[in-house]
């Protein structure tokens, strides 16, 4: 079975005979469904073909990391407003980072522990919604704490 360069369909035609019309018009014969009976054939350009192919398949690897950022004085109905947030970009299939960021005195070490309960805190009630897996646990780098998520099966 053969496909036209236009799309249109001109049957099923002997290998030799489709070659011939392919380098008639200056392009390439490509099998695009070797498992279909009779075996579909399309004259294309080749190396245009291929460049589509890697396209639609770098669309569909492409993740985007999220971020959400917590503070260790935020209150609790701003805590449900980012976790919200979190839900969507879950949903959508992104990645999210969640930060929490130290200022000032709360970069003293006392601080470290409350920071990283505010954390976990936020990933409890996540946990309640929806079911995701930490791809970097919870660290710390300078006065920034950071944990990255996505969403489980």
């Amino acid at each position: 079975m053969v496909i036209g360069d236009d799309g249109e369909q001109l049957g099923v035609i002997p290998t030799s005979q489709a070659l011939d019309l392919a380098e008639q018009k200056g392009l390439d014969l490509v099998e695009v469904s070797p498992k279909a009976n009779p075996p579909v054939c399309r004259i294309i350009d080749y190396g245009k073909f291929q460049y589509q192919q890697t396209r639609s398949q770098q669309k569909v690897k492409k993740v985007e990391i999220k971020g959400i950022r917590l503070s260790l004085k935020i209150g609790e109905h701003d805590l449900e407003v980012k976790e919200k947030q979190a839900l969507k970009f879950l949903d959508q299939g992104h990645k999210v980072k969640i930060e929490l960021r130290l200022k000032g005195r709360e970069r003293a070490p006392i601080f470290r522990t409350k920071s990283r309960d505010k954390i976990n805190q936020f990933l409890e009630q996540l946990k309640s919604n929806v079911d995701f897996k930490i791809d970097k646990p919870i660290e710390q780098q300078g006065p920034t704490i950071t944990v990255l998520i996505t969403k489980g099966n």
